[in-house]
Parts: C-alpha cells; sequence; structure tokens
C-alpha cells in the first residue's frame, strides 16, 4: 500500500516509517508539517495518509483540518489520525466527515506492528477504526442517548466504533455471529438508522450516537 506520513517529530515520524516499511507498505512521503503533505498528496496518489493531529503553527487540529481535506479532494486515501492524548471531538469530527475508511489511534498504539496493522488492513477494507481509550470517553460523556441500548448492545456498538467486523465481536464477547447480527440491527433501529442501501450504517450508528 502506497503511504504518506506527517508529523512534526522527527523521531516519530522516522519510528511510522520504519514500523509502515516493516509491514510491508511503500512510504512514498513523510513531511513535518500538514501544509507540506497536501501540497504533494495530488501527485503522490497514496492510498493511506498517517497524520498527527497537532502540527505547526498552532499545534491545534492542523492534522485534522489537513484530513478532512484529503476526504473531500481523494476520498479513496483511508485516513488514519494520531494523537498523543483522547481528543474526543476530533475523532467525532473525523467520524462526521462520511464514509469508512477512517481511523483514531493514539500514539501508544503504533509501537506494537501488530496493532498498527490490523488497524491499517481494516481502514484500507473501508472500516473505522477507534482506539479503545476513545471509545471508553465517548461512552462515558454520552450514555443518555444509549438509554436503551440492552448492555449487550452496549457492548457490540462498543466494538462497533472500535472498526471491528460481526465476526471479530462475536469472537471477543464469545456468542454466536447470528446474535451479534441480531444485536446490530436492533441498534440500528433503536438509533433510527434505516437501510438507505449507499451509507455506511455501521459508521452512522457510532456518528449518530455521538451527536443526540
Amino acid at each position: 500500500m502506497r503511504v504518506v506520513v506527517a508529523d512534526d517529530s522527527v523521531l516519530l515520524r522516522e519510528g511510522l516509517v520504519r514500523v509502515l516499511e516493516e509491514a510491508g507498505h511503500e512510504v512514498v512521503g513523510a513531511f513535518g508539517d500538514a501544509d507540506e503533505l497536501l501540497a504533494a498528496v495530488g501527485e503522490l496518489r497514496p492510498e493511506l495518509a498517517v497524520l498527527d493531529v497537532r502540527m505547526p503553527p498552532s499545534f491545534r487540529d492542523e492534522g485534522v483540518r489537513a484530513a478532512l481535506r484529503l476526504r473531500r479532494e481523494l476520498p479513496e486515501t483511508g485516513i488514519l489520525l494520531l494523537s498523543q492524548y483522547v481528543e474526543v471531538a476530533y475523532a467525532q469530527e473525523l467520524l462526521g466527515s462520511g464514509g469508512g475508511g477512517v481511523g483514531y489511534l493514539l500514539k501508544d498504539r503504533v509501537a506494537s506492528l501488530a496493532e498498527l496493522t490490523d488497524a491499517i488492513d481494516r481502514i484500507a477494507a473501508g472500516g473505522t477504526v477507534l482506539d479503545p481509550e476513545v471509545v471508553a470517553q465517548l461512552i462515558g460523556r454520552r450514555n443518555d442517548p444509549l438509554g436503551s441500548l440492552t448492555p449487550r448492545e452496549r457492548e457490540v456498538l462498543q466494538l462497533m466504533a472500535e472498526g471491528r467486523s460481526n465476526t471479530a465481536i462475536a469472537k471477543q464477547l464469545f456468542i454466536g455471529v447470528g446474535a451479534v447480527e441480531k444485536n446490530v440491527t436492533s441498534i440500528f433501529g433503536k438509533l433510527g438508522l434505516e437501510d438507505s442501501g449507499t451509507d455506511h450504517r455501521r459508521v452512522l450508528a457510532v456518528v449518530a450516537w455521538l451527536q443526540r
């Protein structure tokens, strides 16, 4: 997979390049800020962009702004945002941009080649990946909209928010895939998400829950 990386920390940027190359990906560009990345992606045509949330000049949300612009201009490019801390608003903004192929992880996760590779594979397949710590905070802050969900449905929704497939959820919860499918269908119904035939309802389930 063709990957670009943007992070103002030289050590972390070079570390990401090494880890990605060890995982078998081709890093076609590594940049110190979001503007450099945005100026080059049109020519590089990456399949995945890995961006730090906070970069020069203001060290606020440059990575998020760049990610949202990439979603508009190169919607086929997967996005993985990295952050030192849990920043729920940014995760919500990225999810709200629509569709799959996005991820938000804490930087600690990239120390594990297995975790990073798993996240990249799921993003490349059009999935949505959220760091478990982000999901935990989202649930803690937004319990009211989930009042109608059963404890099992909450567990399933949390794993959906992490980007897990029905098969992976079934394995983790030690239940059958059919049981997971029933819970997912019930979640969609309780959150008022009708099947339009085009929308990514797994993403919309998380977004609807966050925005209510």
